[in-house]
């Protein structure tokens, strides 16, 4: 294991988390879930655990940010925050 990349990675998962929890767009808060996700597949590969990493990548990047973006679509704002 490389133990700088291990730490960055971990700031990275924590900067995405916290700006995930604190941004008011939710479409915003998808794609930042997706970059948290894709942060994940990179860790998860690292540490040589591919299979983990392929699920990670199609089902938390992939299909969940699709599902995400296609529900705000689909929603209307009523207000102007």
């Amino acid at each position: 294991m490389i133990w700088d990349l291990d730490f960055a990675l971990l700031l990275f998962m924590i900067i995405c988390a916290i700006a995930a929890i604190t941004v008011r767009d939710l479409l915003h808060a998808a794609v930042i879930l997706a970059a948290y996700s894709l942060i994940m597949t990179v860790l998860w590969s690292e540490m040589n655990a591919v299979d983990v990493a392929f699920t990670e990548a199609v089902v938390g990047a992939g299909v969940t940010t699709v599902l995400f973006i296609a529900a705000i679509a689909r929603t209307e704002r009523s207000s102007s925050d």
